[in-house]
């Protein structure tokens, strides 16, 4: 990861980022297929969160939005710092500061069911017609064996 790399947190109730976050969301979206959400949703919701950001030379490359119980709204990273460990950190800050750590992913989302996995989250339940858009999730949760506690300080130090 570049040494120009900042993380940063946004509280509940700020507007830092909320453009810079919409804007890579609708990038994924665009080029992925994924990460669908009706703006004022994703903005009230982004408000609402406790968001863990990576910025890099002021440009948002990574964030995490996460409800007060651990519940990860939202996570993107940029497509171009993907393999740098930039989703990991997000991951490790929202598990730092959370006793459980929980979220959906599409059913037809492989690559965030694949990080999610090998983070240590297991798939809960699937749910049918989760997405407005009539698409299917699982619920994911974090193991408590992961070892992720455990990894956490090592991630930090990077």
């Amino acid at each position: 990861m570049s040494v120009n790399v900042d993380s940063r947190v946004v509280g509940p109730g700020s507007d830092e980022f909320v453009e810079d976050a919409w804007d890579l969301k609708e990038r994924i979206r665009s080029d992925e297929g994924v990460l669908k959400q009706r703006r004022d949703f994703f903005t009230d919701a982004y408000r609402r969160s406790t968001v863990h950001c990576y910025v890099e030379d002021g440009r948002l490359i990574g964030f995490a939005a996460v409800r007060r119980d651990g519940y990860i709204l939202f996570l993107a990273v940029s497509p171009e710092y993907r393999g740098e460990g930039i989703g990991k950190r997000l991951i490790a800050r929202v598990a730092g500061d959370h006793r459980s750590v929980t979220c959906h992913a599409r059913t037809t989302n492989e690559n965030a069911l694949r990080f999610y996995e090998h983070l240590g989250f297991e798939i809960k339940r699937r749910i049918d017609n989760y997405y407005e858009d009539g698409g299917d999730a699982y619920y994911l949760k974090l193991g408590p064996d992961t070892g992720l506690a455990d990894r956490l300080s090592d991630l930090m130090r990077r």
